[in-house]
């Protein structure tokens, strides 16, 4: 089981506190444009790339809109990850992406 947040509140959360965020785009979506200190786990590669990840930490998954990342969630809290999908996705993103 997975949670869910709205863009306005994962903007403000990232303005707060420091977050571990997972974008799942493809890599040449992420190289156009990403939420500041995000990092690229392709949804298409992240069967393999999941063991790279710290499962002690929690994980805001970011795609898009908010499809991808919401499968990547399933699949991560099937791994045991506490994750949270971002709604919205980064077409919603409220500041510069980078």
């Amino acid at each position: 089981m997975y949670s869910s947040i709205l863009m306005p509140e994962f903007y403000q959360l990232t303005k707060q506190t420091e977050l571990n965020i997972l974008d799942v785009r493809e890599v040449d979506e992420y190289e156009n444009g990403h939420v500041p200190d995000s990092k690229n786990y392709p949804l298409s590669q992240l069967n393999q790339q999941f063991i790279e990840l710290d499962s002690s930490q929690s994980y805001h998954v970011i795609c898009q809109s908010g499809g991808r990342s919401a499968m990547a969630c399933e699949f991560l809290a099937e791994q045991g990850f506490n994750v949270t999908n971002v709604m919205g996705g980064t077409a919603a993103w409220m500041g510069e992406l980078v």
